[in-house]
């Protein structure tokens, strides 16, 4: 199975444990590092709105907790037409990505899109200089 194969299978697979009361909304991340691991993540809803975990920062902190810094690649799914990271999930992956990044976006029968980081978010925070 090639990595954009797994990266959806895993993704798709952790959706369906996402916390969505609320918006009944499930989104799931799986993420590859450039050490050839996989990490993913979850929405997490909370009935104080702003207070849930979107789905790829769940899938960066088990990244983090993995002790992996490092993001080659994100897969992010949902039940709708086109799902894109939130721009503070996108300074999220900018912070352990890179601008080549791959960023997938899919339904949950295929991938939609594929985008660099620096396609859809070409002026992040750099406080950190490129290695």
């Amino acid at each position: 199975m090639d990595t954009v194969s797994k990266l959806f299978d895993l993704a798709k697979k952790t959706r369906l444990n996402a916390y969505a009361p609320y918006s009944n909304f499930k989104v799931g991340a799986a993420i590859l590092t450039s050490n050839g691991r996989f990490y993913t993540g979850c929405n997490v809803e909370n009935a104080s709105y702003p207070c849930g975990t979107c789905a790829e920062a769940g899938a960066i902190a088990a990244m983090i907790a993995g002790g992996e810094t490092k993001i080659a690649e994100i897969l992010i799914i949902a039940d709708t037409k086109c799902i894109l990271p939130c721009g503070n999930c996108l300074q999220k992956i900018a912070e352990f990505g890179h601008e080549d990044t791959l960023v997938h976006s899919a339904d949950t029968q295929k991938i939609i899109k594929t985008q660099t980081l620096k396609d859809l978010l070409p002026q992040s925070f750099a406080l950190k200089e490129e290695e």
